[in-house]
């Protein structure tokens, strides 16, 4: 599971920079930094706790 977060982080990076450097693209700006936080919270311990609660899964 860890190589999909850091695909995940990667990508954020990716596009975090594209935005930046680009036409200043907010969405793109955004989108990144939605991905680098899911990545980030997913590496964290006890996430898989917080998504089975959320998400019903026992």
């Amino acid at each position: 599971m860890g190589f999909w977060y850091f695909l995940i982080l990667f990508v954020g990076i990716f596009l975090v920079i594209k935005g930046l450097l680009g036409n200043k693209k907010f969405i793109l700006i955004v989108v990144g930094l939605l991905c680098i936080a899911l990545s980030i919270f997913m590496f964290s311990p006890g996430s898989d706790e917080i998504i089975s609660e959320i998400f019903h899964l026992n």
